[in-house]
C-alpha cells in the first residue's frame, strides 16, 4: 500500500496536528512503560527538524467524561524528556482555549492536547468535533497504527477535512504488515495466543490459507483441543465456539494447525499455585492449563527458528507469573533467533519480549495489536482509508 507520507507535505513554518499513539499504563501518576511514546517521537523529530509547530493529540484508556486520573499531562512531561525538547500541556483537546495556548506557545515547544477521549465526540467521529480539531493545524499526520482500525474524530474525522499524511511509524508498520502478506518467502510462521479464539478466529480464517503453520497457544488453544475431543479439564473453553473451530480443524487448511503436546498444569489459578506437566490430549479433570509445557515448547521452538516470516500475537501462558512464563520465553527466544522477517504485535506479546529482552532481536515490534490483526484479516482500517484519499497529492 502507498500512502503520502511527511515528505510529501511542506511543514516549515506551518502547525502540524500529529495524531500519536500515547495510550501508555501509568502507575501512581506516572508512565509505567515507554514504549509507544519512543516509537512516536521519530514523526515529532522529523517535524521539527524541519521548522515545524508540532500539536500532539491522543487518546488515553476509556475515560468516562473527564477524568483526572486519565489526564495527559504525565506522558506530555515523558515525551518531552525522552525527546529532549519543551511539551506544554493544553487546557483541552478543542476550543478557544486551545487556539490560543498554540498560537502563543513558542515554535520549539510540542503542544500536547488532553486526551481525545474527553470529548464525546471522539469515539463517534462527530463531525464538529473533526472540524474543530482541524482548525487546531495547517496539515494532519497520522502516526498512530494502534487506533488505525477505529474511525474517530482524532484520526479520521481530521483526515477528511485537513491535508493529511502518514507519520514515520505508521508507514513502517504498514511495510511490515504488508511484508507477512506477501506470498514468497517461505516458510511462513504465525504463532496466536492469548485468552480468547474468539478474538482470532477470523485472522486465522484468513491466514491459514496462506501460511505454512499456524502455532496456537495459550488460553485460546483450549478450545482447538475440546473441539478435537480431547480432555482439557478446566482450562479455559468457549463453548459457543466449538462447532466453528472443529470446522476450521477439521477444513482444508486445518492440517497447518498445530496445537501443544503438553502443558503446565495447576488446580487453581494463581500465581504460587503448585504445578505439574500434562498431556496435550489428556489435561487432568479439576485442572488447567497455565502455560505450554517443554516438550511443545521445543515444538513450537523448532518450527519457528526454521522459518523465513514470522508473525507472533498472543502470549502461551500466564507470562506474568513466573512458574508460567517459560513456554513464552522459549517462543520469544525463537523468533528473536529466526534469520527470517520476523513481527511481534499484540499487547501482551510486545511486553512478553521486552520483559526478556529480546525486542532488538526482532524486525518489527508492532505498537498496534488490533489493528494489526484487522490488517492481516484483510480489513479495510478506517484511519488508513482517510489518508488514502491524499495519494494524489503526493
Amino acid at each position: 500500500m502507498t500512502l503520502p507520507t511527511i515528505d510529501d507535505l511542506d511543514v516549515s513554518g506551518r502547525t502540524v496536528l500529529v495524531r500519536a499513539d500515547l495510550n501508555v499504563p501509568l502507575h501512581d501518576g506516572a508512565v509505567a512503560d515507554d514504549f509507544r511514546i519512543l516509537a512516536s517521537l521519530p514523526t515529532i523529530v522529523a517535524l521539527r527538524a524541519r521548522d515545524a509547530k508540532v500539536v500532539v493529540c491522543s487518546h488515553l484508556g476509556r475515560p468516562n467524561g473527564h477524568e483526572a486520573s486519565l489526564s495527559l499531562a504525565p506522558i506530555a512531561d515523558r515525551l518531552g524528556q525522552l525527546g529532549d525538547f519543551p511539551t506544554m500541556l493544553a487546557p483541552g483537546v478543542v476550543g478557544p482555549a486551545v487556539k490560543r495556548t498554540i498560537a502563543e506557545s513558542d515554535p520549539d515547544t510540542v503542544v500536547v492536547l488532553e486526551n481525545t477521549r474527553f470529548e464525546p465526540g471522539e469515539v463517534t467521529n462527530d463531525s464538529a468535533l473533526g472540524v474543530a480539531l482541524a482548525e487546531l493545524g495547517d496539515v494532519f499526520v497520522n502516526d498512530a497504527f494502534g487506533t488505525a482500525h477505529r474511525s474517530h474524530a482524532s484520526n479520521v474525522g481530521v483526515a477528511q477535512r485537513l491535508r493529511s499524511a502518514a507519520g514515520l511509524l505508521l508507514a513502517k508498520e504498514i511495510a511490515a504488515f504488508d511484508e507477512l502478506l506477501d506470498d514468497t518467502d517461505r516458510p511462513y510462521v504465525v504463532v496466536l495466543g492469548g485468552a480468547k479464539v474468539s478474538d482470532k478466529l477470523a485472522v486465522m480464517k484468513n491466514l491459514l490459507p496462506k501460511v505454512d503453520m499456524m502455532l496456537v497457544g495459550g488460553g485460546m488453544c483450549f478450545t482447538l483441543l475440546a473441539a478435537s475431543g480431547y480432555e482439557v479439564g478446566d482450562s479455559l473453553v468457549e463453548e459457543s465456539m466449538l462447532d466453528e473451530v472443529g470446522g476450521l480443524l477439521q477444513g482444508e487448511h486445518g492440517g497447518k494447525i498445530l496445537l501443544p503436546a503438553d502443558f503446565v498444569v495447576a488446580e487453581s489459578f494463581a500465581e504460587h499455585a503448585s504445578n505439574e506437566l500434562a498431556s496435550g490430549t489428556a489435561i487432568p479433570e479439576h485442572s488447567m492449563g497455565l502455560d505450554i509445557g517443554p516438550e511443545a515448547s521445543a515444538q513450537f521452538s523448532n518450527v519457528v527458528t526454521a522459518a523465513e516470516r514470522v508473525f507472533w500475537n498472543g502470549p502461551m501462558g500466564v507470562f506474568e507469573w513466573e512458574a508460567f512464563r517459560a513456554g513464552t520465553a522459549a517462543v520469544a527466544d525463537a523468533v528473536a533467533s529466526c534469520n527470517g522477517f520476523t513481527v511481534v504485535g499484540g499487547g501482551d506479546s510486545v511486553a512478553a519480549i521486552r520483559m526478556l529482552g529480546r525486542e532488538t532481536d526482532v524486525s518489527h515490534v508492532s505498537s498496534g495489536g488490533g489493528a494489526g490483526l484487522q490488517y492481516l484479516e484483510g480489513k479495510i482500517l478506517p484511519g488508513i482509508a482517510a489518508l488514502e484519499q491524499w495519494s494524489d497529492h503526493a
